[in-house]
């Protein structure tokens, strides 16, 4: 069966002929789902019965529903845990800022990359998630808040271009005019490297934002946390990169989780900067979500300040994301971690 939240429109409208109905339909039905984000049939109100019972029958329609939220008293982040119709969990958060909210979603239910220092490779990769999941994590906050979502960030749990497919349905439909209509310029992926993904990325014709998760400056380092590193080397990766924004235009990020002891040194910066230096991006200093199975430890607020001015001094556009929901499971997998291993405790006991 279909997953009717990741039909587009005209999948909608070819569903509706082959059934018999009126094209305008699909017009309604999609108008319920992505502009008013209804979360099952009753809720639409304006379809005849026989029609929801139809696609009741043909479709799947299965909405996420909320096992937790955790809402941080520092700043008001929301960190939503979501149970999906399978029973796997995603986590998704949002983060009010001045210029609006932005919602960070998972694209798959775990993650396959490794990466040493994050909590949501710890259980490994159990499944993609569909273009209707990515949406309806958006959909589910912006109804739980009653306020609009203004920009999204592919970076939660999950390497989106291990799902590629489903991680372009859902660009094109969260930017589609029909639906939430969040404009491309305002949505961000994330990834730790996948150069072919990159490069079909690039050739999409999307005016989205791309992060690339670096962490390190050098192949040796990098190898040494993030496994991705033995496939793809910098010498590969950052020409594919060059290539992206020669077409895209947007300005590329570098992600940089600083590891107190790993990947703060002078000589860190000075590499970091000798290989991004000439490039239209900025670097995002990230303090390392201290997470116990990693060991892995944050450094000093100064420890940090430091390293932004080394690489100023080199003439590097820098930023250190500002820490926010740390004191509601801040690193991206905690959440779902806790729950997945309750919910195995339960079924030992």
């Amino acid at each position: 069966m279909k997953d009717l939240l990741s039909m587009t429109l005209p999948d909608l409208i070819t569903y509706m002929e082959g059934i018999g109905e009126k094209k305008f339909r699909a017009g309604q039905v999609y108008d319920w789902l992505h502009r008013r984000c209804a979360s099952s049939y009753d809720q639409m109100t304006n379809i005849p019965k026989t029609l929801k019972e139809k696609m009741a029958a043909d479709l799947t329609f299965a909405y996420p529903t909320v096992r937790t939220m955790q809402e941080s008293r520092l700043d008001g982040t929301r960190k939503y845990l979501f149970r999906l119709s399978d029973g796997n969990y995603i986590e998704s958060v949002l983060m009010k800022y001045h210029h609006g909210n932005t919602v960070c979603i998972s694209s798959q239910c775990g993650c396959r990359m490794g990466c040493k220092f994050c909590a949501s490779t710890l259980l490994g990769l159990t499944r993609n998630l569909t273009a209707g999941e990515m949406l309806s994590q958006v959909y589910a906050i912006q109804k739980d808040t009653g306020e609009r979502v203004s920009n999204v960030v592919v970076m939660g749990t999950g390497e989106p271009l291990d799902n590629y497919d489903n991680l372009v349905t859902f660009l094109r439909m969260i930017s589609d005019p029909d639906g939430l209509h969040i404009s491309e310029r305002n949505l961000t992926v994330s990834t730790c490297g996948l150069i072919p993904g990159i490069e079909l990325l690039r050739d999409e014709n999307l005016s989205i934002n791309l992060a690339l998760s670096l962490h390190a400056p050098n192949d040796k380092l990098r190898k040494t946390i993030m496994p991705i590193a033995r496939a793809y080397s910098l010498k590969e990766l950052i020409p594919a990169l060059k290539d992206y924004y020669a077409v895209n235009k947007r300005r590329l990020t570098f992600e940089y989780s600083l590891i107190r002891g790993v990947n703060d040194t002078d000589e860190c910066a000075q590499e970091l900067a000798d290989l991004i230096r000439g490039m239209n991006a900025l670097v995002n200093l990230i303090p390392v979500n201290p997470v116990r199975e990693t060991g892995m430890k944050e450094p000093s607020r100064t420890d940090v300040l430091i390293f932004q001015k080394k690489l100023e001094k080199y003439g590097i556009n820098v930023t250190i994301r500002r820490e926010m929901g740390r004191d509601i499971d801040g690193a991206c997998g905690q959440l779902r971690k806790r729950y997945s291993d309750s919910e195995t405790e339960n079924d030992n006991l």
